[in-house]
């Protein structure tokens, strides 16, 4: 099926078109190069005769392992280029290089020191070919005490800790009885491969302007370290630790409100239960609009409270369960709730949004054609529309060596410099921005479009925050009393206060998601406020906004309003469901999109059990990184040819965009996913898991990944009976038999001290890392502080305190958190003096005059 956003996009180029990528390296890479490649970027897949690691990844063909028919590998490498090189060769080594030589992009996924070895490292590379970008991706960054580690993806998971916000509620105790739970396929690469895919981009935009590449340097570990939402700055302001909850957001606090709900037929769906001004009409048709509490009976009161949630009891819940558990799945009226004004949605599995009409209608999924099957199979190949770029329909994934030939036909390309000539302004480093010149008019909020614009902020960018005080970004609070001196002083949780006023403290949540950024207040419902506006979008690059769809058009600030006063602007927006599609005014939050994305169902112990979700809001953090690569890849595009765009991105798409495998299961082998707690039903590691180990709610993820390791291990525990076991003499043996092999290794580990054992496993070679909280990544992870993480910022009424630094390092334009101003997030209307002279010529009289006048 050919959708009719599909063939409108395929007369539209890619972003990247002429962008050419050289990807070496295992598969933490791949997603990198996939986003890449969906640009238009010409990635060639650089690899070994015997084929890339993920060739030999499941699931397969009819279940018949075959590295060219690997559907994991079909999914991250379509659209790809594949060129077998043996780098251990004299041959192999000088092909390296003649295909760098006619890229513009190194992508580097290779072990710390790999490339060097073989005198192809990027310092060499580059002072040969000084425009040549690298884009270094390693398990725990180039330097540091743990730099040679080895690592899973579930062990990244675990150090990096999601699984510590990710699992089932404790029981009525307020024990955990269950262990934490991973996300699965891979996902840590792609939370990493994301943030480095829009720094690469940055880096050709200011490659563009000076003639230089740089060295970009991504570690897996500190990309997925502050990827977990709440908990971390939490811990950092308030010494407050973080619960997860079953299929919510993990929280200070486990709530009584469920979120998911069972059907007739078994399946789940998620349900808002706490706006009751919506829910009692709605609930009124079924005969039990009455039973709505207010939440004023409530004895307790949730720690997380999001806008249009308040409200609510515990009684709500058994209306909206006594409700769902007389439909079927597939009759349960969500939509109808949805436009009630209610987030509902069904938690879908993996496959199901592949024939949804909305994201058909949007060109979500594209089929490309299979002919070694005689068919056609169906991928996500989209996360979002945009007005004159699209993301590129590929081709399948290569065969090995398809394309060896490149290395005799491929040649050095001049590069197009940009004309454009904008003043050079120099960091906190001393040292130029990636994105000179560039200014954002930043209407967004909450975190997965706010957290976009943080990101340019960083890479230098004038982001400048519009607020006005009758719909504020959320500050959510997270002020401790006393500040950072009690705090520092604290041996326990600090109590919080909430803002007293518009101008006070902006909150150590808010203070992480707006770094950087020059906040103005701003009424566009007043006709003088909506001018300076406009005047304000003639000198701007960019105008960002992450409202319910039609609201900046009813301000009249929408895109066709916004090319006629700058022709080359650039419009981005980012809701839940996108703009486009039948779908478009549905409410989401970040749990939410994940449940209808399908990626909630992909993570949690198998039947009878719930799904678990992702308690650390996957698609609010990965959001703002798709977020921010939409914009940058439309930034490079406007630099190369001057047009500027229309972006309607979205969050669900963002999670789309994970389920390929399970889709292409789906269609190939029939089979629905499964879930399999901590371990892929694609798997053959064994043993894999999370272990607890000695002391409260301790977890140690192992992954064992041949025969070798699971020597090692049975050494290092001391029990080198285990080796002589009949069930588990062979990789094929231990793979049948997990289940007892999980119990054996769990009876030795939760005798074991967790950091210690990790020590000690990771010595032997064995890839092994503890589930830490935010307590252990902050004060207690020795790599982290070697890669200085976190940064400390300024923020006026706040303080002095940390916030999340950025996750790729750039050697000639470095990033900043705090940006060009050098602080922290701005406090309501903190320049407007400052940004209104320098934009709009107005003194501070008349700023003071507009502000008598409700227009600012």
């Amino acid at each position: 099926m050919t959708t009719t956003q599909e063939t409108e996009d395929q007369s539209k180029p890619g972003p990247l078109v002429g962008v050419r990528v050289i990807e070496v390296g295992d598969r933490i890479g791949e997603y990198c190069g996939l986003v890449l490649a969906g640009l238009g970027a010409e990635v060639i897949k650089v690899e070994p005769p015997e084929g890339a690691e993920s060739r030999r990844m499941g699931p397969f063909v009819d279940d018949v392992p075959d590295p060219e028919k690997s559907l994991h590998f079909w999914t991250y490498n379509r659209g790809k280029r594949s060129v077998v090189l043996d780098l251990d060769t004299d041959d192999g080594r000088s092909g390296l290089e003649e295909l760098v030589a006619g890229g513009d992009v190194l992508l580097d996924a290779t072990p710390v020191g790999y490339l060097d070895e073989r005198g192809l490292g990027s310092a060499t590379l580059r002072g040969r070919l000084p425009e040549l970008v690298v884009a270094r991706m390693t398990p725990f960054g180039e330097e540091g005490p743990r730099k040679d580690w080895k690592a899973s993806d579930l062990v990244h998971l675990a150090l990096g800790g999601q699984v510590m916000n990710n699992g089932y509620d404790p029981n009525p105790s307020g024990e955990y009885d269950l262990p934490p739970v991973a996300a699965q396929l891979d996902h840590s690469y792609a939370v990493a491969g994301e943030q480095l895919a829009f720094t690469v981009i940055a880096a050709l935009i200011s490659r563009r302007r000076t003639g230089q590449g740089q060295h970009l340097s991504c570690a897996v570990h500190e990309a997925l370290a502050k990827n977990t939402e709440g908990d971390l700055m939490s811990w950092v302001c308030l010494r407050t630790p973080f619960n997860r909850q079953t299929c919510r957001h993990s929280a200070p606090n486990v709530s009584i409100h469920r979120s998911i709900f069972q059907t007739k037929d078994g399946r789940w769906i998620l349900a808002s239960t706490r706006n009751a001004k919506l829910l009692g009409p709605f609930l009124e048709k079924y005969g039990i609009g009455d039973e709505i509490s207010d939440g004023s009976d409530e004895k307790t009161k949730d720690s997380r409270v999001l806008p249009g949630m308040e409200g609510g009891a515990a009684r709500n819940m058994d209306a909206v369960e006594h409700t769902v558990r007389r439909y079927l799945f597939e009759d349960v009226p969500w939509r109808e709730a949805q436009e009630a004004g209610l987030m509902w949605v069904p938690v879908r599995k993996p496959h199901e949004s592949a024939y949804d009409e909305h994201w058909l209608q949007r060109g979500t999924y594209g089929d490309i054609e299979h002919p070694e099957l005689g068919r056609s199979l169906r991928y996500p190949l989209s996360k979002w529309i945009a007005t004159e770029t699209a993301w590129v329909k590929p081709d399948p994934a290569p065969r090995l060596d398809q394309h060896g030939d490149l290395r005799t036909t491929i040649t050095p390309r001049p590069l197009e410099r940009s004309s454009l000539i904008v003043p050079e302004r120099l960091s906190q480093h001393g040292q130029p921005w990636a994105l000179q010149g560039v200014r954002v008019l930043d209407f967004t909020w909450m975190l997965a479009s706010a957290g976009a614009t943080r990101f340019l902020a960083a890479l230098g960018a004038d982001v400048i925050k519009v607020e006005w005080h009758k719909n504020l970004d959320p500050r959510r609070g997270g002020n401790p009393v006393g500040g950072r001196e009690a705090r520092e002083a604290a041996t326990g949780p600090v109590p919080s206060q909430w803002p007293a006023d518009l101008g006070g403290p902006v909150g150590a949540q808010y203070n992480n998601k707006n770094p950087g950024k020059r906040g103005i207040s701003l009424n566009v419902k007043h006709p003088k406020g909506l001018e300076m506006a406009r005047r304000m979008v003639a000198e701007s690059t960019i105008v960002a906004e992450g409202f319910s769809p039609g609201v900046m058009e009813s301000w009249g600030l929408g895109y066709d309003e916004l090319r006629k006063i700058k022709s080359d602007i650039i419009y981005a927006k980012q809701s839940g469901m996108g703009t486009a599609g039948i779908y478009g005014r549905f409410r989401t939050i970040g749990p939410v999109a994940q449940a209808f994305a399908g990626t909630s169902e992909m993570s949690g112990l198998a039947d009878p059990f719930p799904p678990a979700g992702w308690g650390y809001s996957y698609l609010d953090w990965y959001g703002a990184y798709s977020f921010a690569l939409a914009i940058l890849s439309a930034v490079y595009h406007r630099d190369v040819t001057g047009e500027g765009q229309a972006i309607d991105a979205s969050q669900s798409e963002v999670g789309i965009f994970m389920t390929g495998v399970p889709a292409l299961d789906y269609q190939v082998n029939g089979r629905e996913w499964q879930r399999a707690g901590n371990r892929s039903p694609y798997a053959t590691a064994a043993p894999e898991g999370l272990y607890k180990a000695k002391g409260h709610d301790r977890w140690i993820a192992i992954t064992c990944a041949n025969d070798a390791d699971w020597v090692a291990l049975a050494k290092e525990a001391g029990h080198i009976e285990w080796l002589s076991h009949a069930d588990f003499a062979t990789a094929a043996d231990r793979h049948r038999n997990r289940a007892a092999l999980d119990r054996l290794i769990q009876t030795w580990t939760a005798e074991q001290e967790p950091f210690g054992l990790m020590q000690r496993l990771q010595a032997v070679g064995i890839a092994a890392g503890v589930a830490q909280t935010a307590q252990d990544r902050v004060e207690n992870d020795p790599q982290l502080a070697s890669l200085e993480w976190l940064t400390e910022l300024d923020a006026t009424n706040f303080g002095h305190w940390p916030v999340a630094a950025p996750s790729v390092k750039m050697c000639d334009t470095p990033q900043y958190a705090g940006g060009q101003v050098g602080r922290g997030a701005p406090i309501y209307g903190e320049h407007n003096y400052e940004v209104y002279e320098e934009l709009l010529g107005l003194s501070r009289d008349e700023v003071d005059e507009l502000a008598e006048e409700d227009a600012i």
